[in-house]
């Protein structure tokens, strides 16, 4: 069975819910490195990132997703500040650069891109057996990527508005030159002419700034997919990394099996995931497989139902169809942040529910106790 890993991006703040700029201070109290998820730096001081090891087993990924959330948020306490899990700062910020030569290169070429974008995401890396497969995957899960923006929609308030969005991280994010879907590629040969001709352009500084929806790792022999945002509940964390690893192994199949894939043009798939942003799991989302104009619903039971066969061979069936279950039932992030405001019209309140449903128990079960935050 393939591995996964998930990295997560979390804000921190202090006791008034406003981001914090203590990432330095956490990471100099921070254990070495050991069998445990690990923290490390972001290229905002309010920011910090979590990793959890490569798991087989959903509950095992659970368990670090937790632990390195904990991590962090033991970290932050010693410097009375909290780490949370939201996409954006529902109050206003003004972020503080991390001290490090490649950031500040970003800093001094990019203006304030660089300077002001401080937004979390949730990146999981899925094993891969050779770049040639790892490829044919990005080629064929390229169209279901927006679902999964959807349902991890975590960020609808930014600097103490509501923007309108499920996910405005996706509208801060892609003011970065490269992030974004890609066409198909066909080939690993491709792929790599691909890095090289937007690197040689001089507009970015290297391929750690290919902010692609999903990618080659350039570290580790894994597909990286970046489209989410970082979820406020850990279970929809493990939710996200089931389906993932379901659609590289259905994707790699196909390849096998030499079934093409969905030639969708990546200008259709910028809208889907722009429409995703705009309304998560609560409106409306062109079809993964069509392309066609439809809800957000429909997507959602297109994507189970293609993941399917590779959930039922995981043994992680049961659990995203519950999760789902509770991210269509709540709105997921976005929907339970808004829930938190509504009470008192409060971007506190935000924060503080927020923070507490990071840290909640997370036990997988069809109880309500967590979706209240």
């Amino acid at each position: 069975m393939r591995t996964v890993g998930v990295e997560e991006e979390l804000l921190l703040v202090d006791a008034r819910g406003a981001a914090s700029p203590v990432a330095p201070l956490l990471l100099a109290d921070a254990p070495a490195a050991g069998a445990g998820p690990v923290v490390s730096a972001e290229i905002q001081q309010e920011m910090i990132e979590t990793q959890t090891r490569p798991q087989e087993s959903m509950t095992a990924l659970l368990s670090d997703i937790v632990a390195g959330r904990t991590l962090a948020d033991d970290l932050a306490r010693g410097h009375s500040a909290r780490a949370v899990a939201v996409a954006m700062s529902p109050l206003r910020l003004r972020p503080h650069a991390t001290s490090d030569p490649r950031y500040d290169s970003m800093m001094d070429r990019y203006g304030l891109t660089a300077r002001g974008t401080l937004v979390c995401g949730c990146h999981v890396h899925v094993a891969i057996a050779s770049r040639e497969e790892g490829v044919a995957v990005l080629d064929r899960i390229r169209t279901w990527l927006p679902v999964l923006l959807a349902l991890t929609a975590n960020s609808p308030f930014a600097g103490g508005v509501d923007t309108g969005h499920a996910s405005y991280r996706f509208v801060a994010w892609h003011q970065w030159q490269s992030a974004g879907p890609t066409d198909l590629f066909g080939s690993v040969d491709a792929y790599d002419r691909f890095e090289s001709i937007l690197v040689d352009t001089g507009v970015i500084l290297d391929k750690g700034m290919l902010y692609l929806d999903a990618r080659l790792s350039h570290k580790q022999p894994t597909i990286e997919v970046r489209v989410a945002d970082v979820c406020l509940d850990a279970r929809d964390t493990v939710v996200l990394a089931a389906i993932v690893r379901a659609l590289v192994e259905e994707a790699a199949a196909e390849w096998r099996a030499g079934v093409p894939p969905t030639p969708m043009p990546s200008a259709a798939l910028r809208l889907a995931e722009w429409q995703a942003a705009l309304t998560g799991v609560s409106g409306r989302l062109p079809h993964p497989q069509t392309g066609l104009a439809g809800t957000a619903a429909d997507a959602v039971s297109a994507l189970l139902a293609h993941t399917r066969p590779q959930l039922e061979l995981a043994g992680d069936l049961a659990l995203v169809r519950r999760g789902v279950a509770r991210i269509l039932r709540t709105g997921g992030g976005a929907g339970r942040q808004r829930a938190a405001f509504a009470r008192r019209g409060r971007m506190r309140d935000v924060v503080e529910a927020a923070v507490a449903a990071t840290h909640e128990r997370t036990e997988d079960d069809d109880g309500d106790d967590r979706d209240a935050a």
